[in-house]
């Protein structure tokens, strides 16, 4: 099968001739896409000498948008996705797709613990992990790599769902679960980065878990809803058990705290059939096509 090899850069100067050149001497014949996402450097022009395809956006839109750009671009049966940085190593797309062989619809270059660009980081995606497996019900063993080899015409089916910025990676990580597309996960070394990063720990780690909530209620309504709708039930419970063990009464903030949680879990209820009704919509227009 064909493969193309997508790469998002942004002042990526320092190395992306080096990524080009030893991704054009492991892989003869792959289309490599290098997309210059609004660089202030000469990224684009190293890229293009060193034998990559480059398209240039005339300001930045973010590396998701860079993702979505380079996938429309790529003609192959398999899109390889890696960061321009420096830190994957061409030699582990090879890992990616012996696995994606196997029957695999997406395979994740997952980073150890070593591969953490600070504890902090390695903290933070850790809890990603976690909340994305609960939502899920698979392991999630890397939710924010940018490094993944996908079938092209199931990526496809999900690409209006990308966002522009750095969660691109949880958004297709957590719909090709939700659709039921199988994915692996291959462990990889992270070098070192070259340059300074564009992730902003703070902001960007508020947006992944804005996209982890926006795809869970999306895809699996009942696992967001239920959990806040125990909780407040709970809260109504211990306040109506204070109230009435002090004064012997049922106060309007208990009732208020049960119906809320009743409230809540029927939206769940709600949302939970509404989002089966449009996977079964969107399922049979691609069968229709």
């Amino acid at each position: 099968m064909s493969i193309s090899i997508v790469i998002p850069a942004k002042d990526e100067s320092a190395v992306i001739k080096e990524v080009v050149l030893e991704i054009k001497k492991l892989f003869v014949g792959a289309e490599l896409i290098v997309v210059c996402d609004g660089s202030s450097d000469d990224t684009a022009s190293l890229a293009e000498d060193a034998g990559a395809k480059v398209i240039r956006k005339p300001y930045s839109m973010g590396n998701g948008a860079a993702i979505k750009t380079g996938f429309r671009a790529a003609s192959g049966d398999i899109v390889v996705f890696m960061d321009g940085d420096g830190q994957h190593s061409p030699s582990d797309i090879s890992s990616l797709l012996e696995k994606l062989d196997e029957g695999f619809d997406m395979v994740v270059g997952a980073r150890g613990r070593d591969g953490q660009a600070n504890a902090g980081r390695g903290a933070a995606n850790k809890f990603y992990n976690t909340l994305a497996s609960y939502i899920t019900g698979q392991n999630v063993e890397d939710l924010t790599s940018g490094f993944r080899a996908v079938r092209a015409s199931k990526f496809r089916e999900f690409l209006s769902l990308l966002p522009n910025g750095f969660s691109y990676p949880t958004t297709s990580t957590m719909a090709f679960f939700r659709a039921g597309y199988p994915v692996a996960y291959v462990p990889i070394l992270v070098k070192k980065r070259i340059g300074k990063s564009h992730i902003n720990l703070v902001r960007d780690g508020i947006r992944f878990l804005l996209i982890i909530f926006k795809v869970g209620t999306l895809y699996s309504p009942l696992k967001m809803f239920v959990p806040l709708s125990f909780i407040v039930f709970i809260l109504g419970l211990i306040r109506y058990f204070y109230t009435f063990s002090v004064s012997g009464e049922f106060t309007n903030m208990s009732a208020i705290l049960f119906v809320s949680s009743l409230l809540i879990f029927l939206m769940g209820l709600i949302s939970e059939q509404i989002s089966s009704l449009v996977y079964q919509l969107s399922t049979f227009k691609k069968n229709d096509e």
